[in-house]
């Protein structure tokens, strides 16, 4: 069995001593997820370069270059050590998408992940899919890097602000005017 230092290499130090921390049977399919996770961004225009790090010590990838992408988490399900889980953002519809599209070639544990017994074949090239999917999430939805807001509607505000004056926050009255008291 190879060990986590074997396989294609690790920038990030404390990713690479979680994954020599797995039992053997664990680390084995992880590293498997790892690769098709790394081959399949290659793959992909416009993605860019993944960044590997650790969020909730899980191994994490991100498109943080480009920002295309929901970040794909990859551990073990605790406590056993025989399945493990590749976990996408619960508050997206990538498992909805995955379980309509793969109802049955895939486990899946609720809204956040697919799972895998670690002496099973994955079916790889859905799950290729799957990870393509995830990892242009946000350029199919339309969110642009580090934004929550669609660039269609970014572009129909900037014209319509510039098309219109800024209202004043409060409406405009006339001013006051007093008269001075004439001496007589």
């Amino acid at each position: 069995m190879k060990r986590a230092s074997e396989h294609r290499a690790f920038t990030d130090r404390n990713v690479a001593k979680v994954f020599d921390a797995y039992p053997d049977a664990v680390r084995a399919k992880l590293l498997t997820l790892r690769a098709m996770i790394l081959e399949t961004a290659t793959k992909l225009d416009g993605v860019g370069p993944l960044e590997e790090t650790l969020k909730w010590g899980q191994p994490s990838y991100l498109t943080a270059q480009s920002g295309t992408g929901s970040t794909i988490r990859i551990d073990r399900v605790k406590p056993a050590d025989d399945r493990v889980a590749m976990y996408f953002h619960c508050q997206t519809d990538l498992v909805a998408t995955f379980r309509e599209l793969y109802p049955a070639q895939m486990e899946y544990g609720g809204n956040r992940s697919i799972l895998f017994e670690t002496t099973a074949k994955i079916p790889e090239k859905a799950l290729r899919h799957c990870i393509g999917l995830a990892l242009t999430y946000h350029a199919r939805k339309g969110v642009t890097k580090n934004k929550s807001v669609s660039a269609k509607k970014t572009v129909s505000v900037k014209k319509t602000v510039s098309k219109h004056k800024r209202e004043p926050a409060t409406p405009k009255r006339p001013a006051l005017r007093t008269r001075r008291a004439r001496l007589s």
